[in-house]
């Protein structure tokens, strides 16, 4: 799929991809009305999608939404976290209330990766209704002019909003006079919460900007040994895995400095832990550049990580080393992975985190023992920007660890989250965003939050997570104490539902 770099504004994930938040059924049947690796899409062709942009999946309306995040937020987490560069929200005051909890975030991961901790910088232009009326133009332009004088950055980055994006302001000119006159990049970041309805969408509109105006355009050398590792703030597991194929790690986006993302189109592979964050990026820079992306599956459970580590070795020429590394990790890991299977043989567990990362963990429970009869992702991606079929995790989890029978695309909605833990009943969750977390405790089922999204990363995952969930289940007593304690706030008619998409159907009718 071809990426338009052309114009500042990123195409939505709905636009490329299809990208859907509402459904619900098999793994198996939303495989197939994807057409990626598997199923056709009704005569539109081998390809699925007839010529269109996107693939199209039937998706499931509610007439309300209880609780998001939205793209700008995603912006916020990652230019925002560019140690030498800075961030301009140019919003209301209120938009920036996200950065206290990424503050902490970029500060642990900063100490975990072992870099000086440091507090991230970002500007708000704090609109007001008088700028909604008489436009926050000059606003911007000033707090530019002020980031500059007081931290020096590299780079600026500025993320718009629904208020900048209704009145219209323009943000290019002034980004553009802006630049010219300070001699650094200052990157617009379209992400007005509005334009897209899921927040992934602002992943790509960071590295939208970044392939347009951060990374080095006629790089002069080669590095042969640099890999580009797109990642968020998790633990370094990257080093040591690729260090036995004598490889280097660039990280990014997050945590990194201008010139390690300037580096990008230097290096000899992209890989990721997760293709809902990675997809964009990692197309841009093998069209514009010929960085080569790892076309694998991702690198969880036995399976995913033979063929991801095979596959970074034959693109990056080291095809010598693997099959001795695969052999050490498979005799390393395998006698633990039959322990942990002992230990939780009965159990059952359920997956609340994005698409991909789902995917994968679920083939990494199952890889342990462990019963997963249901997941909630929260969107899907009915192909990825490579539209390579290697890389289709949901194929890739049904091929290898079977089908999964409640298989749910939700947008985070905590009254369907509700149904959805009352029908599979698990003994525990693993989340990645904790917001649903409290509501599973209030049902007595201790959850696991997922911080360091590395921690299930490669073979030592397997045991990682194994460990997590003993230790969980430690709290199973105190959470049943909090379950029977409470009481929901929702009505008799709705608890005694059994279809959490009830409202979504009348709504269609």
């Amino acid at each position: 799929m071809t990426i338009n770099l052309k114009t500042s504004t990123v195409e939505t994930r709905e636009q490329r991809l299809g990208t859907i938040i509402g459904w619900d059924g098999k793994a198996s049947a939303l495989a197939e009305e994807s057409a990626y690796a598997r199923g056709e899409c009704g005569g539109c062709g081998a390809s699925g999608r007839g010529g269109a942009k996107a693939r199209r999946v039937c998706e499931l309306t509610g007439p309300f939404t209880q609780g998001s995040v939205c793209s700008e937020q995603m912006v916020e987490c990652q230019a925002g976290n560019i140690r030498d560069a800075l961030l301009i929200q140019h919003s209301p005051i209120g938009c920036g209330a996200g950065q206290v909890i990424y503050n902490s975030i970029y500060r642990n991961g900063l100490a975990m990766r072992g870099h000086p901790v440091q507090n991230i910088r970002f500007i708000s232009t704090n609109l007001r209704e008088r700028d909604m009326v008489y436009g926050g133009a000059d606003k911007l332009d000033a707090a530019i002019r002020a980031a500059f004088e007081r931290h020096a950055p590299k780079a600026i980055f500025i993320a718009t909003s629904c208020a900048s994006g209704i009145i219209g302001d323009d943000v290019e000119s002034v980004a553009r006079h802006a630049e010219a006159d300070l001699g650094i990049p200052v990157i617009p970041l379209h992400c007005e919460g509005f334009a897209s309805k899921h927040w992934s969408t602002g992943f790509d509109a960071t590295q939208h900007g970044i392939l347009r105006q951060i990374v080095r355009k006629n790089p002069t050398k080669k590095q042969e040994d640099l890999v580009n590792v797109i990642n968020l703030w998790g633990s370094d597991v990257f080093t040591p895995m690729l260090k036995e194929l004598d490889l280097r790690v660039n990280y990014v986006i997050d945590m990194a400095t201008v010139e390690e993302l300037a580096q990008m189109s230097e290096a000899a592979a992209t890989v990721t832990f997760c293709y809902t964050l990675g997809t964009y990026l990692a197309q841009g820079l093998e069209q514009e550049y010929g960085v080569p992306q790892i076309r694998a599956p991702q690198p969880y459970g036995f399976a995913g990580t033979d063929a991801w580590l095979r596959e970074v070795a034959r693109v990056t020429g080291r095809e010598d080393k693997v099959e001795a590394f695969i052999e050490r990790e498979h005799a390393r890991v395998r006698p633990k992975v039959e322990e942990l299977k002992k230990k939780l043989a009965g159990l059952k567990g359920y997956i609340a985190t994005g698409s991909a990362y789902s995917h994968s963990l679920i083939g990494v429970l199952r890889e342990i023992g462990v019963q997963v009869d249901g997941s909630l992702v929260f969107h899907h991606d009915p192909v990825y920007d490579s539209e390579d079929r290697k890389q289709d995790t949901l194929d890739h989890l049904i091929e290898n660890y079977g089908e999964v029978e409640h298989f749910t695309v939700g947008n985070r909605q905590q009254f369907q989250f509700y149904n959805l833990l009352q029908r599979v009943n698990p003994d525990f969750i693993i989340i990645r965003h904790n917001g649903l977390s409290p509501l599973a405790a209030r049902l007595g089922i201790p959850a696991i939050p997922l911080g360091d999204e590395l921690h299930a990363f490669g073979y030592q995952g397997m045991i990682n997570l194994g460990e997590a969930i003993l230790a969980v289940l430690q709290h199973r007593k105190f959470h049943q104490d909090i379950a029977g304690r409470v009481k929901l706030p929702y009505k008799k008619s709705w608890l005694a539902e059994k279809d959490p998409f009830a409202l979504a159907r009348v709504a269609a009718e």
